[in-house]
């Protein structure tokens, strides 16, 4: 595994909070902006750290060479460590 750090933090319950409140952050920006275009695409930017979070998927194992699921992932760092 190239980056375990990072990759331990977005598997941890910290790291799957901080997607949750990225994308509801970005849902509340879209929101506010809704009459526009960049709104309605910044709402459904929303939708990829808010699902991440709440399924416990890490979108950028695969890419550092980690699994996709969250609990493979602990359970391959755990093993490693």
């Amino acid at each position: 595994m190239k980056a375990p750090s990072f990759v331990s933090f977005m598997v941890s319950p910290a790291g799957r909070a901080l997607r949750v409140a990225a994308g509801l952050g970005l849902l509340v920006s879209g929101y506010a902006r809704r009459g526009t275009t960049g709104g309605k695409a910044r709402a459904a930017l929303a939708l990829v750290p808010l699902a991440a979070g709440a399924f416990d998927v890490c979108v950028l194992g695969p890419p550092l060479d980690a699994p996709l699921d969250g609990s493979a992932a602990r359970a391959e760092l755990r093993a490693g460590a």
